[in-house]
């Protein structure tokens, strides 16, 4: 009861910045929208309908995690951790998509067929809100990743963290927050200069930035969607106890597998002394099952088989 009481309340904490994220982008969409309808702003648009995919992404992530916390099953035994990570996935395309690629498409046509940008100041007034908003949102995940990360770099645990919906909500607040310097500096090129052009090119900038962040956060989500292993943590900790355990003579294999963020399945084939009887064996393994998982909780799942050799 008190592992499913933790396992809920860790639960709560990690969708608590993915709620704080869509409130932020559920105002921001609506202050964004009248923008672009006071300024005629192609860039205030195309800002606007990459709020509104932040939103639906939110959304995905929240409805993965849920999916996620679903027990197991006959027909999923390992459980529905992976949930998080197909619905990360799916969020990495809709960036792409929707965001990034309307973006582009609506800096075409705006440059193509200019038209003047009018009423800035409900425009700057606007962006400058949404970016203490999106800036506010991104400390906070800045806080949170740095949190997780422990004694690690920052950058070095954006490539190696299992935690995709963490990874994919800073990735979207940061091209958020990169977005709206280039919608700003765009309004301001094209009011003071009188060609709206420049108005269509920060359009196509922000397109662009949407793209590539919607790239690296595929890679890295798909990487965990076909079987990502485990943090090297989980192996040093097993070659940790099998050193001070003397009747476990080798670690002969070990695989590991991401299920999920905070589930990982383990399977392990280890050497014995051979003077054990089975009971001996079968004591040695229990023992080492419970050692390993108050060290590391995050092994949901462990197999471990006794073998002479390693098979080839």
């Amino acid at each position: 009861m008190e592992k499913n009481s933790q396992a809920i309340i860790q639960d709560k904490k990690s969708s608590n910045h993915i709620i704080q994220s869509l409130l932020v982008n559920v105002i921001i969409v609506v202050a964004k929208g009248f923008a672009a309808f006071m300024t005629g702003s192609g860039a205030m648009l195309a800002e606007t309908i990459h709020s509104s995919a932040d939103c639906a992404n939110q959304v995905l992530l929240l409805l993965g995690m849920k999916q996620s916390s679903r027990p197991a099953d006959e027909q999923h035994p390992f459980g529905y951790g992976m949930s998080v990570y197909f619905w990360s996935f799916m969020v990495a395309m809709l960036l792409f998509s929707i965001g990034g690629m309307f973006s582009i498409y609506e800096g075409i046509h705006k440059y193509n067929t200019p038209e003047p940008v009018h009423e800035i100041a409900w425009g700057i007034g606007i962006l400058l809100f949404a970016i203490g908003l999106e800036g506010y949102a991104t400390y906070s995940n800045i806080v949170e990743l740095n949190r997780r990360k422990g004694n690690g770099g920052f950058f070095s645990y954006l490539r190696t963290t299992k935690d995709s919906d963490l990874i994919v909500i800073f990735g979207e607040n940061s091209a958020a927050v990169i977005g709206l310097f280039l919608a700003l500096t765009a309004l301001l090129a094209s009011y003071y200069t009188g060609d709206s052009r420049y108005d269509a090119i920060g359009s196509l900038a922000i397109g662009i930035v949407l793209i590539l962040v919607a790239i690296f956060l595929a890679v890295e989500v798909k990487s965990l969607l076909i079987g990502e292993s485990a943090d090297s943590i989980i192996l040093e900790t097993i070659e940790a106890i099998i050193e001070k355990e003397l009747h476990i003579t080798q670690l002969l294999n070990c695989r590991t597998i991401q299920q999920g963020p905070g589930e990982v399945l383990v399977c392990i084939k280890i050497k014995c002394s051979p003077d054990l009887n089975t009971q001996s064996i079968s004591r040695l393994i229990n023992h080492f099952e419970n050692e390993l998982r108050s060290l590391r909780p995050e092994v949901k799942w462990l197999y471990v088989e006794p073998d002479s050799e390693e098979w080839k």
